[in-house]
């Protein structure tokens, strides 16, 4: 089997959703000066490669560290979505059949290839029936290559939902977003997917997703 990274790196100025702490990465200490490398890093809890946790959308819902770890590994199935346009609603129809609980799902949008550019805010999104039936099936962990598995508004745009993200959230799955190069997953026989967040108390974490494939 192949490992593959499915994380964005973690650098300075990377984008973030709008209104997101900005991330700032730089150095605190140097080898030349103290004798040791040290980073200092500011981010928020939802920069780069992340999950969500439902604490996030509601504070009466479990926060991470009640999360059950296996929320994070396991088998995965892949829906391919790819050449929606952009901002198209993902609807129930293109959820694959065969799920079942246990299983994680990638949703494929291609939208990693726009990371870093203004396009990457204008991803294809789940619609709130989608997220149903994909949580009816027994699927509690859902990862997109995109900003959100909600439709994020575009500049001037006022209209907002979390429809998608209550609706997964709310059936006690975890979310993971901003993956990148599912598209190399697309036809193995098998994928597995790891994606432990770092232990921090609350409304989510950033991630090191990474995949085994095997085709």
């Amino acid at each position: 089997m192949t490992w593959i990274d499915l994380s964005v790196p973690v650098v300075a100025g990377m984008p973030v959703y709008p209104g997101d702490p900005q991330v700032e990465v730089g150095p605190a200490l140097t080898v030349s000066e103290a004798g040791v490398n040290v980073a200092r890093v500011h981010l928020g809890s939802h920069a780069g490669t992340h999950v969500d946790a439902p604490f996030h959308v509601d504070g009466s819902w479990p926060p991470l560290e009640e999360v059950p770890l296996d929320r994070f590994a396991g088998e995965a199935a892949v829906m391919d979505v790819r050449g929606l346009p952009p901002r198209a609603p993902i609807g129930p129809e293109l959820v694959p059949p065969g799920l079942r609980p246990g299983r994680m799902l990638l949703v494929v949008t291609g939208w990693s290839e726009h990371w870093g550019t203004p396009e990457y805010l204008a991803h294809p999104y789940l619609t709130p029936e989608a997220c149903e039936r994909i949580v009816a099936c027994g699927v509690r962990t859902v990862g997109v290559d995109a900003l959100s598995v909600d439709r994020t508004p575009g500049p001037g745009e006022e209209e907002f939902s979390l429809a998608a993200h209550r609706a997964l959230l709310g059936a006690g799955a975890v979310i993971v977003e901003n993956l990148t190069g599912l598209d190399r997953l697309i036809g193995a026989t098998r994928v597995e997917v790891f994606a432990f967040p770092i232990r921090l108390i609350g409304d989510g974490a950033p991630v090191r997703a990474v995949a085994r494939a095997r085709r």
